[in-house]
């Protein structure tokens, strides 16, 4: 029997919806897989066996699979995500019925389950930040937008201060704070063994001092969502309180289905929402948004700019891309470019100012004498063109192909081709006629052996 902490037992006595037996059973079982499928990607795939009622897209698993050996899961297909923690879904749709020309942040954004859930909530015309202080965790994270594939999701790696800089630029800014990590304990034998009193408390402190840093950078009137995977009160109703008490935003309850299991709660008279593995096919999660009352001192305005776009350079690749007219080709790092949608050119004139990117947009290439090598991020592109030269694998082709090893197939073609599985683009190669070359990158290669039996 896991033992559960005793201090963290007694600060939840009297929490709406805590019943100790129950919850104490709840982590005698194990967690629960689900994964959501990318609303484009996945249509024509066939995952999961139950759906996740707070999300469109969320699925159940009935056991969990070795996802690295998927192909569909390195071309982006689905996400595997905490069921739960997918509420974020329900409440971005009840909260903005109409989705175009946000402005939006995920603050703390690794490794990108709530990024890759909130870009296929938007329309084109919105524009989503994707962020993470550190440098490690945002490297993955970029990884997962990358395989998520949306032209407007750029990602950075800032301190929530650098976002003061901003004062109302964003429309809805969510922050899944770090936390002591509770609601984790079916899944993390670490977050157990690590948790503390001490811990819960400074956490509380570094949830409070990231509210307050961007807090000024959203607008009148605009969304935010706080979140985090911890039972205790003082990272969870004590926020909403301290959110009231310090900047007095309104309430935004949201409807829910009293079949789901949630617990509605408050804090300051906000709402809040608890996951109880008791009451929810999910883990431990507790999720909050509130609409910010004050105006604004100073608004952040666009710099005036002399548009970067390179048309000479774009001719040579736009055959990559479906919605040419659509898109812009700026100069990007050693002798690379990336595109972005038109009307976010004046967008990235103001954040380049502050914040330092990893990902604008959709890195295109650059050109090699008469010709264009692509980046592998156009592979795996929802702007990426149908008309491109392609080549299907099936599965242990794409496999083999994934883990960088010789793929016995026969080419008629010369020239590049986008290395298929099930109609997903998981990466390209460049056929010599005899043989080719495999352009998928070192760091994206499958690491763990393949097995040696059919695993179909």
């Amino acid at each position: 029997m896991k033992e559960l902490p005793p201090a963290l037992l007694n600060s939840l006595n009297g929490v709406k919806g805590f019943s100790l037996p129950s919850f104490r059973e709840a982590h005698e079982r194990p967690s629960v897989t689900s994964v959501r499928k990318h609303p484009v990607k996945g249509a024509g795939i066939s995952i999961g066996d139950s759906a996740v009622p707070w999300c469109t897209g969320g699925y159940y698993l009935d056991k969990r699979p070795v996802f690295t050996l998927d192909p569909a899961f390195h071309a982006g297909a689905y996400y595997v995500q905490e069921a739960s923690s997918m509420f974020l879904d329900h409440m971005v749709r009840q909260l903005f019925p109409e989705r175009s020309g946000l402005r939006v942040l995920d603050l703390c954004g690794a490794p990108g389950g709530k990024s890759s859930l909130l870009a296929g909530l938007l329309d084109s015309t919105s524009l989503l930040i994707s962020n993470e202080v550190i440098r490690s965790r945002a490297s993955i994270l970029e990884e997962n937008m990358i395989r998520w594939g949306y032209t407007n999701n750029w990602v950075t790696s800032n301190d929530p201060k650098s976002f003061s800089a901003l004062p109302g630029y964003f429309d809805l800014i969510v922050v899944d704070a770090p936390c002591s990590g509770s609601g984790l304990f079916r899944k993390d034998e670490r977050a157990l063994n690590e948790w503390t009193e001490a811990n819960v408390l400074l956490c509380s402190q570094r949830q409070q001092r990231i509210l307050a840093d961007v807090w000024d950078s959203l607008k009148e009137d605009g969304v935010l969502i706080y979140a985090t995977c911890s039972y205790s009160p003082e990272e969870d109703e004590g926020i909403l309180d301290w959110l009231g008490a310090t900047f007095a935003p309104g309430s935004l309850p949201v409807p829910v289905a009293s079949e789901w299991g949630v617990t509605e709660v408050t804090g300051a008279g906000l709402a809040g929402y608890r996951f109880f593995p008791d009451k929810v096919q999910g883990e431990g999660f507790f999720i909050a948004a509130v609409r910010k009352r004050e105006t604004a001192a100073t608004i952040a305005r666009p710099p005036k700019f002399r548009t970067q776009h390179d048309p000479k350079t774009f001719a040579l690749a736009q055959h990559l891309v479906s919605n040419p007219e659509e898109l812009i080709c700026l100069p990007g790092k050693e002798n690379g470019f990336f595109a972005i949608r038109r009307e976010h050119e004046p967008d990235l004139h103001q954040l380049k100012q502050h914040l330092f990117f990893r990902k604008t947009g959709l890195r295109l290439g650059m050109p090699a004498g008469k010709d264009w090598l692509p980046e592998h991020d156009t592979a795996l592109s929802l702007d990426r063109s149908v008309s491109v030269p392609a080549v299907s694998l099936d599965r242990d082709q794409a496999l083999k192909f994934l883990k960088k090893e010789e793929v016995p197939i026969a080419l008629r073609e010369k020239g590049w081709l986008l290395t298929t599985y099930e109609g997903l683009g998981i990466g390209w190669m460049k056929s010599l006629g005899n043989r080719y070359n495999n352009y998928l990158p070192k760091h994206w290669r499958i690491r763990m052996e393949l097995p040696d039996e059919d695993w179909a």
